[in-house]
Parts: structure tokens; C-alpha cells; sequence
């Protein structure tokens, strides 16, 4: 059974970097079938999705973020990372990691973090 744990700071202040991990533990993030995703959810607002990455490194990025958005994986320490830069307290959300089964659909959530962008 894959279980995902996100981590990382619970408060930054605007104009810092966001840093969070996705550690992956009852599985490796090499498999073709498994698509990483980095999906949010701020306070009385639904599901924004981040992006995602593919088994072998290759990001797709919510536009929406204007190119603030960096996703990747260290395969020898099977994690996700999520680097998110010049947050504003929009940013301020659950961050949630997310494996997809790409050919069946299901999806592995970890518990998510709440992250706070506040002075």
C-alpha cells in the first residue's frame, strides 16, 4: 500500500519561496503508469491543481501560477518536490501530493499541509 506524506514549512512570508516534499513510501515513483501530481485547496475555495510529473522527470504546470511553479523527483530518495516562488497570501492553502494510476484512474492522496503566507 503507497502512502504519501507531504511536508514542509506551515507558515512563509510573501515574496519567500515555497518548499514542500512529497515523500513516497510502499512504492517507487519510477513506475510508467504513476503520474505525480500537486493539487491545493484554499480556504472556502475548491481544488486548484499545481501540476504534475511523469515517472521519467517530465512536468506539466498550471499556467495559472504564471510561472512560478517548479516540480521534481529525486529517484534515489523516491520524493516529489514542489517549489512555488513570490507566494502572496493567495497562496495560502492545503498543499496536497497526489499519485495518479494513469491507466485505471485512481488516485493516492496524502493527508496534505497547510501552508500560511503571512508576515
Amino acid at each position: 500500500q503507497v502512502q504519501l506524506q507531504e511536508s514542509g514549512p506551515g507558515l512563509v512570508k510573501p515574496s519567500q519561496t515555497l518548499s514542500l516534499t512529497c515523500t513516497v513510501n510502499g512504492d517507487s515513483i519510477i513506475g510508467d503508469d504513476y503520474y505525480f501530481n500537486w493539487i491545493r485547496q484554499p480556504p472556502g475555495k475548491g481544488l486548484e491543481w499545481i501540476g504534475g510529473i511523469t515517472y521519467s522527470g517530465t512536468t506539466n504546470l498550471n499556467p495559472s501560477l504564471n510561472g512560478r511553479t517548479s516540480i521534481s523527483r529525486d529517484t534515489s530518495k523516491n520524493l516529489i518536490t514542489l517549489h512555488l516562488t513570490s507566494v502572496t497570501p493567495e497562496d495560502t492553502a492545503m498543499y496536497y501530493c497526489a499519485r495518479l494510476l494513469r491507466r485505471s484512474g485512481k488516485y493516492d492522496w496524502g493527508q496534505g499541509t497547510q501552508v500560511t503566507v503571512s508576515s
